[in-house]
């Protein structure tokens, strides 16, 4: 049966990649956005600050109404503002814990409530290696990150009896546009680290995350799963 879907941060990158894999899938996605939308005609991109609980409202009450109650929420939306420490604004942090995990926070608030009526849902979280491994000049995101497996733990466990599950997937180093902005040496520096001895693209991404809002993964819940080809591997 065809499931409406919803992908926040999906107009580009790790999103846009699982964006398409669910509509391959044969369902309904809609994706937000804040700069500019997909081109891919068959999504539907709507505007959406996840900081903003008025306009995250908006985005879902738009969705619903093209395709019905989001059965299937992606929490992908995420920023970086990478800083040492010392250096580090108050800003640069809340900023990014706001984005990442707040808004995390608001779109599974706002899908919460149409999945417990219907007694049923997927909500994965799109964490990251770094918010177990951290990383040096990452407080924010690692923090915000990290907060994304207590955030699904809780709700597997508030949900899970009414037939809702939460899961988190933590990516390593992904072939992306906010991995391209870093320095062929540092890139070089994290594989070697990484077992596998190259990046992850996205379609390797969205394909577990198309699997952990399947029938195959009903009792799956509260899982972290971690996707880095070996970057972590002992961590």
């Amino acid at each position: 049966m065809s499931r409406s879907v919803l992908i926040t941060g999906g107009n580009r990158g790790i999103g846009l990649a699982i964006a398409r894999a669910f509509a391959a899938e044969g369902d309904r996605v809609a994706v937000t956005y804040r700069s500019s939308p997909p081109s891919d005609p068959g999504l539907l991109a709507v505007p959406c600050d996840v900081t903003s609980t008025e306009q995250v409202d908006a985005a879902f009450t738009a969705v619903e109404a093209a395709h019905g109650p989001v059965e299937i929420l992606v929490a992908n939306a995420g920023i970086t503002q990478d800083t040492l420490l010392p250096l580090m604004s108050d800003e640069a942090f809340t900023s990014v814990v706001d984005t990442n995990l707040g808004g995390a926070f608001r779109v599974a608030r706002r899908a919460s409530r149409r999945m417990l009526r219907a007694r049923r849902g997927r909500i994965v979280f799109i964490s990251s290696v770094v918010g177990a491994t951290g990383g040096a000049g990452q407080a924010n995101y690692a923090a915000s990150k990290a907060g994304l497996v207590g955030l699904a733990r809780s709700v597997a466990r508030e949900l899970g009896p009414r037939g809702i599950t939460a899961n988190v997937v933590a990516p390593g180093l992904v072939t992306s546009d906010m991995t391209a902005v870093l320095s062929a040496e540092r890139q070089q520096a994290i594989l070697a680290r990484t077992a596998s001895g190259r990046a992850t693209e996205p379609d390797e991404i969205a394909r577990s995350v198309v699997y952990l809002a399947s029938e195959a993964a009903a009792t799956v819940n509260g899982s972290v799963l971690t996707i880095d080809g070996g970057l972590s591997a002992g961590v």
